[in-house]
Order: C-alpha cells, then structure tokens, then sequence
C-alpha cells in the first residue's frame, strides 16, 4: 500500500508541475502582447506624431485657400499727383506722374513689386541774389522695387471684408534730367531713394481685376542734396532740399 501511495502521490505532482508550465506560458504570452499593444497604442499618441500631422494639415489648407481665393500675379497702371517738400517744393511744380507694375505674390498677404514711373516737372528758380530767373525742366524716370503687406480684413464690417488695405515700402533708383530755357544742354544725374506708404485695392469683376489708391513719401538722395544749385558756373545760393509725395489711382489686373 506504501508503494501504491507513493506512485499516486508522484502522478499528482507531475501533473501539478504541467499545468503549472502551462499557465506560465500562457502568462508570459498575455504579457508580450499587452506589451505590443501597449506599444502601439502610445505610439498613436506620440505628441511629435500628432503636431507633424497637425502642421502638415494646416500647410495644405493655406496652400488649398490661397489657389482657390489667391493671386499670383498682378498688373497695374498708376497716374496721379507728385509734389516735393522743402526748397524743391517751391522749386519744381506738382506735375501729373505715372507708371506701370507687375507684383508677384508668395500668399495672400506678402508681394514683390517691381514699378517704373515717369515724371516732368517744371522748374522756376527765382536767385535773389542776381534778380534772375531760370526756367526749365525736371524729367524724373525712377525704377523701384518693393515689399507690399496686405492687412487682414476678416474680422471687420462684412460690407469692408472685400477691400484690400497694404502696407508698401522698398528700394528705387531715380534718373533725373534737368533743362533750362535759356542754355543749351542738359545735366544728367542718378540717385538712390527709399520710399513708404499706404495702399488699398477694391476687388471688381469677380477679383478678376481692381481699382486702387496708393500714397508714398518718398526719400531720393540727389548728388546736389544739401549743396547749391549750380547754373551755367553761376551758384545760385539756393539748396534743393525735398523729399517727394506721391499720390495715384490704380488700374490693375489679377492672375
């Protein structure tokens, strides 16, 4: 009976030790996929992960809006007023100045414009000194190159939503040729000028084309800035300081 006892009770541990294997491979199995699934589900969560699709959404909608309500380039005409302050201002006339432009827009808001402007202004110089007057000419053709801003107008009045206020500033180079009735030739210069301004465009025709208003002031380095006018060898004491406004109505077209 010791002997049968003894079989019975070996047959019983084999049996706990088996099942007891089994349950651990079962455990270690359970484990390594909680483990996966863990791995997956915080990847899915990966705050990196999330902002790169976040941004890359948002850079496609900028991209959707501005093919769909964008441009890509713009032609216009300008023609209005332009005047000088200081000692030119008494010195060159306000004359009718024109133009044309072309701007290049990377989105809705920022532009580079490329313009060319003509001007010619009368010039009465009156020397005091020597009682003498001198008449003539001031033709102005200036190149410029500039960054326009459009402002966002989405939280005004609805009735003002469509208009398209800017902010414009930049680079020229002016050319300037100087006649006088009573000499022959002509005096040729160059300079360099800064301008800024403001602008505003009212879309027509289904934003297929525009009218607009433009205002600038406009700094021009003259070589004979801050020196006297010189005239046929004569000095006439008299300093062309001034900087010029200028003030024209725009006709454009949208691409």
């Amino acid at each position: 009976m010791s002997i049968l006892r003894v079989i019975s009770i070996l047959i019983l541990l084999l049996n706990l030790l088996s099942f007891g294997v089994a349950k651990a491979g079962d455990f270690v199995e359970d484990q390594n996929n909680n483990t996966s699934n863990g791995a997956n589900t915080d990847s899915t969560f990966d705050p990196f992960s999330d902002y790169s699709e976040f941004e890359e959404g948002s850079e496609e909608e900028a991209d959707v809006n501005f093919f769909h309500n964008g441009r890509f380039f713009t032609v216009g005409l300008t023609g209005g007023y332009q005047t000088f302050t200081d000692n030119l201002g008494a010195l060159y006339k306000p004359t009718f100045a024109y133009g044309i432009y072309i701007s290049y827009f990377f989105d809705l808001r920022f532009a580079l414009q490329v313009a060319y402007g003509l001007a010619d202004h009368s010039i009465d110089i009156a020397d005091a000194r020597t009682q003498k007057e001198y008449l003539g000419k001031a033709s102005l053709s200036h190149f410029e190159f500039d960054f326009k801003y459009y402002l966002n107008t989405q939280n005004v009045t609805k009735g003002l939503a469509k208009l398209n206020p800017y902010i414009i500033m930049g680079l020229s180079n002016y050319y300037r040729t100087t006649t006088f009735a009573d000499y022959q030739g002509y005096v040729r210069d160059s300079a360099y000028g800064l301008q800024a301004g403001l602008g505003l465009e009212i879309p027509i025709m289904h934003n297929k084309s525009f009218f607009g208003v433009q205002a600038t002031y406009n700094y021009i380095g003259f070589p004979d800035r801050g020196s006297p006018i010189v005239i046929n060898g004569q000095s006439t004491n008299i300093t062309p300081n001034g900087d010029a406004i200028t003030g024209v109505g725009i006709i454009g077209i949208n691409f």
